[in-house]
C-alpha cells in the first residue's frame, strides 16, 4: 500500500513539474521562423548522425591545441554560418589571385583564399600587390541536401548557352575538375573529366564533401585525409580532423531542412509571386524541382522550392569582381537560392548584407544592382506601379 502511494505521489509531482515547465520555458519557434533544424522523416539512426554533425559544425571550436591555423579565417564552421544562415561582412572570406580561367599565379603566395587571422607567433596573410581579389559573404547552408540530390540533367534542362529562345538569358553550368576523393554518383554527368559545380557563390564546388573538406582547410587551417596540404606551409600534414567528423558534418549539411515560406496565402504575397513570374525573375530563379530517389529517403522524391537554376549568369559590370573560380568568368555568378531570404537578416545582426559581397542592404537594393542578363527584368520591375513593386518585395520577404 505504501509503495502504491509513493508511486502515485511521484507521478503527480512529475506531472506538476512538466506543467510548470510549460509556463516557464518559452515556446519553440514556428518551423517557418528558423533556418536550422533537420529535415522531416529521418530515421532514428539518421537523427543521431545529424545531431553528431550539428555538434561538430556548431559546437566544435578549434584552438591551437586542436590544430587551428596557424593562419585562418574562423575557428568553427558555425562561426561563419550563425544559425545556419548567411554570414556577415565580419565573417567574409576573400579570394585572390585569379583573374581568368587559366589558373592562379598567386598560389605560392597563399592563394586562392586569404587567411586574415593567425595564432600567436604567426602573421596573418595579406593580399599580394597586384593580385585581384573578391570579398564573399558566406551563404546560408540550409536545404543543401536537396540541391545536391538534383541530377545534372535537371540543371542542364534550364541551360541556354547560346540564348536560343532569345530572352536575353543564357545560363551555363560551371564545369569543375573534381578533387581526388570525389565519388561520381548517378546524378553526375561528366564533361571532359569535369562535373557541374552547384555549391559556392560561383558554383565552384561539386558536392558537400568537397565543400566541407575545403572549408575546414581554407577557413580554419585544418587538414584532413581529403585535404592534407597545410594552407600555410603547403606541405602534407597529419589529419587534424577525423574522417568521421567530416562525414558527420557532411550528413548534417545534407539533412538540414529546406526553409519554409511564410504567409504564402497572403493576398499581397500571392500577387507578388505573380509579378515575380511576369517580370522574368523565374527564368533564372527557377521556383521548384522534384528530387530523384537518393540514399536518404527523407530527401527523395520531394517537391522543393529553392528559386535557383544553379547556373552561371552574366550579371553585368557592376557585379564584376575581377575574380574567377573554375570555369566562371569574372562577371558570372551562380543564381543564388532565394529560399530563406526573408530570414537572412536574423543571422546578419538584424540588417541585410545581400549579393556576393554584402553591398546591398535591402532586397530592393539587390534588385537594382542586377545587370547583364538580369537587366531586362530589373528595368521591367523598375517601371512597375508602386503597388506591384511592393508586392514583389513582400513575396521575396516571405521566402
Amino acid at each position: 500500500m505504501q509503495r502504491r502511494w509513493y508511486t502515485h505521489t511521484l507521478g503527480i509531482v512529475c506531472a506538476l513539474a512538466l506543467t510548470a515547465c510549460d509556463h516557464i520555458l518559452p515556446p519553440a519557434p514556428d518551423v517557418d521562423q528558423t533556418l536550422d533544424g533537420p529535415v522531416e522523416g529521418l530515421s532514428t539512426d539518421e537523427v543521431r548522425r545529424h545531431l553528431a554533425g550539428d555538434r561538430a559544425f556548431n559546437d566544435q571550436v578549434f584552438t591551437v591545441a586542436t590544430g587551428l591555423g596557424p593562419v585562418f579565417v574562423a575557428t568553427s564552421c558555425g562561426g561563419c554560418h550563425a544559425a545556419d544562415g548567411k554570414g556577415h561582412p565580419f565573417t567574409a572570406v576573400i579570394r585572390f589571385g585569379q583573374s581568368d580561367t587559366s589558373g592562379n599565379p598567386f598560389a605560392s603566395a597563399g592563394g586562392p583564399q586569404l587567411q586574415n587571422r593567425a595564432i600567436p607567433g604567426f602573421t596573418p596573410e595579406s593580399i599580394p600587390a597586384g593580385a585581384p581579389s573578391s570579398t564573399l559573404i558566406p551563404p546560408s547552408v540550409t536545404g543543401l541536401g536537396f540541391l545536391e540530390a538534383l541530377s545534372d540533367a535537371q540543371i542542364l534542362a534550364h541551360a541556354d548557352p547560346s540564348d536560343a529562345d532569345g530572352d536575353g538569358v543564357s545560363g551555363v553550368p560551371n564545369y569543375v575538375r573534381p578533387r581526388p576523393y570525389f565519388i561520381q554518383r548517378v546524378q553526375h554527368i561528366p564533361m571532359n573529366g569535369r562535373y557541374i559545380g552547384r555549391f559556392g557563390i560561383k558554383a565552384a564546388t561539386i558536392d558537400l564533401l568537397q565543400q566541407t573538406a575545403t572549408a575546414y582547410n581554407q577557413d580554419i587551417g585544418i587538414t584532413s585525409t581529403f585535404e592534407p596540404l597545410d594552407p600555410y606551409t603547403g606541405l602534407v600534414n597529419d589529419p587534424e580532423v577525423t574522417d568521421r567528423s567530416i562525414a558527420d558534418v557532411v550528413f548534417y549539411l545534407r539533412t538540414l531542412k529546406a526553409p519554409v515560406q511564410r504567409t504564402p496565402t497572403n493576398p499581397l504575397v500571392m500577387h507578388g509571386k505573380q509579378v515575380f513570374n511576369d517580370v522574368g525573375c523565374a527564368t533564372c530563379h527557377v521556383p521548384s524541382y522534384t528530387t530523384p530517389t537518393t540514399s536518404v529517403a527523407a530527401l527523395s522524391e520531394q517537391r522543393i522550392f529553392p528559386y535557383t537554376d544553379l547556373l552561371l549568369h552574366d550579371m553585368g559590370p557592376a557585379l564584376d569582381d575581377g575574380y574567377t573560380e573554375g570555369g566562371a568568368q569574372t562577371f558570372e555568378w551562380k543564381t543564388p537560392a532565394l529560399w530563406g531570404l526573408g530570414l537572412a537578416a536574423r543571422s546578419q545582426g538584424g540588417r541585410y548584407f545581400l549579393l556576393h559581397d554584402g553591398r546591398a542592404h535591402s532586397i530592393y537594393d539587390a534588385i537594382m544592382l542586377h545587370g547583364g542578363e538580369a537587366a531586362r527584368s530589373r528595368d521591367v520591375y523598375n517601371a512597375l506601379p508602386a503597388h506591384d513593386q511592393q508586392a514583389l518585395l513582400r513575396f521575396l520577404e516571405s521566402l
